[in-house]
This record gives C-alpha cells, structure tokens and sequence, in this order.
C-alpha cells in the first residue's frame, strides 16, 4: 500500500517540529530534556486534531517514540536511554543541515524555472504584407527602370573607341630606321612629332624600346636633349 506524505500548516514533518521547540525554548539540542519536550509536542499534536488537520503517523510515531525515551530514563539502568538519545539527537542534527543547505540553494538558485537553449524553428519566406494595386504598378516600373540602368552599355557606347585604327609596333619599328636610315642622330622628341592618335605614340615608344633591347638604337642623353642614335654593327 502506497504511503501517504502530509504536510502540515507549519511543520515539514516531526523532525521539523521538535526543531522548532528546541529553538523556541532556547534548548540545547546535545542535551534534550525529554519531559518539556514531550509535553509541548504533545500540546502541538492537540492543537492540530482541535483545528480538524489529519495528524499523519509519522507524527505519532514521533510522540511514542519520545514516550519511549521518557519511560527508559525513569529505570535505574540509563545506557537505553543514552542511545535512544544519541539516536534522535543524530537525526536532529542532519535534518537541520539539510534545512540550512535547502535555505542557501533556495537563495543561490531558483528552481521555478526551466532553461533549455532555444529550438530551430524553420524560416518562413512568404511574404505577408498586403499592399495597394498603385503601389504595385510603381514598384513594377521602378523595378523596370533600374534594370535599364544597370544594364550594360551598346556597342554603339564603343564606337568611338573600337572605330580607331590599331597601330601595330612593326610599322613604328620601320618608320623610327626609316628616319635614322640617313640622319643616324636624331632627338628624341622627333619621332613623335606630328603623331596625334595616342596609338601611334605608344606604338613609336614601345618600337624605341624593341630596337634599344635588339641593340639596334641608343638612347642619349637626359630630358630635352636626349637623341636617339643608329647603331652600325661595329659600334
């Protein structure tokens, strides 16, 4: 059969009580005088069948138990005695550490509550918000003008560009001999003279270095006057 657990108004239990009555009466827990205590307890155990509270067993066991203790001490041989109050003193004792570490755990922590890290929920992606058919139609032509902006430009954009002729190294090569072929010393700036695209300078410059690195031409001198002087194979 399942034992009932009863907590009273007040007391958790029987050990809570005769803490109480200790405490109340300033005893001393080491050195209990049975009668007193038993007399009060007693007197609680009454007060509670007279407000019509069930008494549970423990409490009564607790009563006879504290009987007990008195009948032995009224014998001439008093070691029965001894124990039985060793006994419930020990049980006094760790109750009342177990309530003072109950009272510090209940000031540290609280245990209404439950923590548990947060679940994954899927993201929802539907749109939800209702809007007016003019605010559509302006988001759609919006919408509409921005790709045309960010669309890339027209070959057309280009032709002013692509339309330029290309001119080649080679043909710069032919015309920087060419000038040299009769001259062999001419400044440097001659042989951009008269050349408008920027093609036909870059393409000058860079035959200038092609013949320097194949040891065809030397550059001389520094700034203004710099030249540019034909190289024969004996030089």
């Amino acid at each position: 059969m399942e034992t009932l657990s009863y907590k009273l108004d007040v007391f958790e239990g029987p050990l809570d009580l005769l803490l109480t009555l200790i405490a109340k009466n300033k005893l001393n827990i080491y050195d209990i005088p049975i009668t007193l205590l038993l007399e009060q307890y007693m007197e609680q155990i009454q007060r509670m069948q007279t407000e019509n509270l069930d008494v549970a067993s423990e409490f009564l066991e607790m009563a006879a138990r504290l009987v007990h203790i008195k009948s032995v001490s009224l014998l001439p041989k008093r070691e029965e005695e001894e124990i039985l109050r060793r006994e419930l003193t020990g049980q006094l004792l760790e109750y009342q550490q177990c309530k003072e570490t109950a009272q510090r755990l209940r000031e540290r922590f609280s245990f209404d509550r439950l923590v548990r890290p947060p679940s994954k929920i899927p993201a929802d992606h539907a749109y939800k918000r209702s809007h007016e058919p003019e605010e559509m139609l302006a988001a759609y032509l919006s919408a509409v003008g921005r790709k045309r902006r960010l669309a890339p430009p027209s070959a057309e954009a280009f032709s002013g560009i692509v339309s330029r002729p290309v001119v080649s190294v080679a043909s710069q090569i032919v015309f920087v001999l060419r000038r040299l072929w009769k001259r062999r010393r001419i400044p440097f700036r001659e042989l951009f003279r008269g050349k408008r695209n920027p093609s036909e300078r870059v393409a000058a410059f860079l035959a200038v270095l092609e013949l320097v690195k194949g040891r065809r031409l030397r550059v001389e001198g520094d700034g203004d006057d710099c030249e540019v002087r034909l190289i024969h194979g004996g030089d």
